[in-house]
C-alpha cells in the first residue's frame, strides 16, 4: 500500500512534469511570435526571467489546490438546495451552450475582482507584483503573488458555481471549469505578449494585446481595461481605453523587490500601502459590500470614454 506522503509527492512530480511540458510548448509558440512581431526590442533571457519562471510553477500548482476544496463544498451546498430546479436545468444544457456563457459570466466576475485589486489598497499591495513589470512579454502573465491569483480565480469561478454553470462531478473535473481555465490561461499569455498585433473589428468582441497593454501603462490612462477576454464588459462599465497607438511606459512607481522571496513576503509586511489606485466606482462597490472606508486617489472627474 502506497504511503499517502509518497502518493502526494508522486502526484506533485507528475503535475510539475506536465507544467514543464506546457512551458516548453508555450515557449515554442510565443518566443518565435515575439521575435517576428515584436512590439518592443527585448532579449529572451531578460532580467527576472528566473523569478517569472518560478512564479509560473508556483501559481500553476498551489492556487488550484487551495481553491479546489472550498469551491467543491460551495458547489455541493448550492446543488443540494437547487433553487427552483435551476442547477438541474442549467446542468442539462449542452456543453456548447454552457461553455461560452461560462466564459462570459466568469469574465464579469473576474472583471470586478480585478477592479477590486486596483481599488482596495490592501489588495493592490499584492497586485503590485504583477504590475511591476516595465516591459511586457508572454511570461509576465505568470508574475503574480499567489494571493492575487487565488483572489482572481475565486472571482472568476464563484459566479459559475453560483449560477449552476459549473457543478461538481464526483472526483472528475468539471469540463466547464477545465475549459474556462484552459482558455483563460492561454489567452492571458497571449494578451501579455510582446507582439505588435491588432485584431481589427474583433477587438470589439475579444481582448487583444493592445487592449491589455494599456492596462499595464503607467500614465494617466492606468486603471482601465480590467476584463481578460471580453472588452464589452469594460465598455459597459466605462473603463475601456483603446486608442490607435500603444502605451509608451509600463510598470508602477512603487519599488518592488526583484527576488522571489522579496516579492512573496514584502507585501505582507504591516506597512501602509504606497498607492491608493484611482477607481472611485470600484471603491464604492467594495465599500457597499464590505462596509470598508476606502479613499482612492483623487483624479479627474469620471473616466474617459472608450475609443475603437
Amino acid at each position: 500500500m502506497t504511503h499517502p506522503l509518497l502518493q502526494h509527492l508522486s502526484d506533485f512530480f507528475v503535475d510539475a512534469t506536465h507544467l514543464a511540458f506546457w512551458l516548453v510548448l508555450l515557449t515554442v509558440i510565443f518566443v518565435p511570435l515575439e521575435r517576428l512581431c515584436a512590439l518592443h526590442p527585448a532579449r529572451i533571457w531578460r532580467k527576472q526571467i528566473g523569478v517569472d519562471l518560478a512564479w509560473y510553477f508556483i501559481n500553476s500548482l498551489f492556487p488550484a489546490a487551495i481553491l479546489s476544496v472550498p469551491l467543491a463544498l460551495v458547489a455541493r451546498w448550492l446543488h443540494g438546495m437547487d433553487f427552483g430546479g435551476m442547477y438541474s436545468t442549467v446542468g442539462g444544457w449542452p456543453l456548447w451552450v454552457r461553455l461560452p456563457l461560462a466564459l462570459l459570466v466568469g469574465d464579469i466576475g473576474a472583471y470586478w475582482g480585478h477592479r477590486a485589486l486596483h481599488a482596495w489598497p490592501v489588495l493592490w499591495r499584492f497586485h503590485t507584483i504583477h504590475h511591476s513589470a516595465e516591459h511586457l512579454d508572454w511570461l509576465v502573465s505568470s508574475r503574480a503573488h499567489p494571493f492575487d491569483v487565488v483572489f482572481t480565480r475565486l472571482s472568476n469561478f464563484a459566479p459559475l458555481y453560483l449560477f449552476g454553470l459549473a457543478q461538481t462531478k464526483g472526483s472528475h473535473p468539471d469540463p466547464i471549469v477545465l475549459g474556462v481555465t484552459v482558455v483563460g490561461i492561454l489567452w492571458t499569455f497571449f494578451i501579455h505578449a510582446n507582439v505588435r498585433l491588432r485584431l481589427g473589428p474583433l477587438e470589439w468582441l475579444i481582448t487583444s494585446p493592445a487592449f491589455h497593454h494599456w492596462h499595464h501603462t503607467n500614465d494617466e490612462h492606468r486603471d482601465r481595461n480590467f476584463s481578460f477576454i471580453f472588452p464589452v464588459i469594460d465598455r459597459l462599465f466605462g473603463t475601456a481605453w483603446l486608442p490607435k497607438q500603444w502605451p509608451s511606459v509600463y510598470g508602477i512607481n512603487e519599488p518592488v523587490p526583484t527576488t522571489l522571496a522579496g516579492q512573496f513576503f514584502d507585501v505582507m509586511e504591516p506597512a501602509p500601502p504606497r498607492r491608493a489606485p484611482k477607481d472611485p466606482a470600484a471603491a464604492a462597490v467594495i465599500a457597499a459590500a464590505t462596509g470598508a472606508k476606502i479613499a482612492p486617489e483623487k483624479t479627474e472627474a469620471g473616466l474617459e470614454p472608450s475609443k475603437p
